[in-house]
């Protein structure tokens, strides 16, 4: 069964974001538990977890339907020692807050080395950060988000993703989150039905679908290898429809929150709505399998 959502608003509090997402016709939904662009939050309080939990119970939201982001902030490969602690410490605070609330996943960018450190020290330093979280925590799973490639971001290849997975020591809670504008922009060209067989026939290949814990939905306002992180609505971009055509009846994309993080919130109810119309029975399903 699919389950798509939106990374909807928790402005007033956590336990408002189950609301907004029942609001659009969600069946999953995605959250930052904190104010992104902020390194330091107040604790949650037993109120709002409390509030969260029953909500989530309330509109039928379970931990796997459920993707919340980190900070923006967060450099988990970050050159600087200072600043390399500060990120690893509110990434911790992020997991943490993901247990309070129950969650069991949490998306993040992996980082950059901003032309300072060599790719490979960067990657290690990733992992590291992730090894350090999953010791001090327990039952969230750190999901590496795959990049762009902007700048100097890492993880914007499955090989890279690949590389972090294999440093880190608690294989279990380890996985990744698929955003459909950055694999295309990043230079795989999930486009066409034949770039889309290919493209995650490698990434079984390298990454392996057991890992894969979320996917992005977005098209892109940029073409294929621009490296540049710009999303657009569903069927408006590059991207166009087929991809998504593809992905709503393909079963290795069941069970997981499927995310829109497009740019026109007003339009997630019709996007919710328009994706599951995509589906189609299991005759026309088994010609579209890949």
């Amino acid at each position: 069964m699919k389950y798509v959502g939106a990374h909807v608003s928790a402005g007033g509090g956590v336990e408002n974001a189950p609301l907004n997402a029942n609001e659009i016709g969600a069946r999953a939904f995605a959250l930052f538990t904190k104010n992104q662009r902020q390194w330091k939050a107040n604790p949650l309080t037993l109120a709002t977890i409390k509030a969260f939990r029953e909500n989530c119970e309330k509109y039928d939201y379970k931990p796997f339907q459920i993707l919340p982001h980190d900070s923006y902030l967060i450099n988990l490969g970050h050159p600087d020692k200072e600043l390399l602690e500060k990120s690893r410490a509110a990434f911790l605070d992020e997991m943490q807050r993901c247990e309070q609330l129950g969650l069991d996943r949490l998306n993040f960018h992996p980082g950059g080395h901003l032309n300072i450190i060599s790719e490979e020290e960067c990657l290690k330093r990733i992992a590291e950060s992730i090894n350090i979280a999953l010791d001090k925590t327990k039952g969230v799973t750190a999901v590496i988000e795959n990049t762009a490639g902007q700048g100097s971001n890492m993880g914007h290849t499955f090989e890279q993703l690949r590389y972090i997975i294999d440093k880190v020591a608690d294989k279990s809670r380890v996985g990744v989150c698929i955003d459909t504008c950055h694999a295309f922009v990043s230079g795989y060209n999930i486009k066409t039905r034949d770039g889309y067989q290919e493209t995650f026939s490698k990434f079984d290949n390298i990454v392996g679908f057991k890992y894969l814990k979320g996917v992005h939905l977005n098209d892109t306002k940029k073409e294929l290898g621009t490296k540049v992180d710009r999303h657009d609505s569903i069927g408006k971009g590059f991207l166009g429809q087929n991809i998504f055509i593809m992905i709503m009846n393909d079963s290795r994309f069941d069970n997981l929150p499927l995310i829109l993080e497009t740019p026109d919130e007003s339009l997630w109810a019709a996007e919710i709505r328009n994706l599951y119309e995509l589906v189609v029975g299991p005759p026309a399903a088994a010609r579209l399998s890949p």
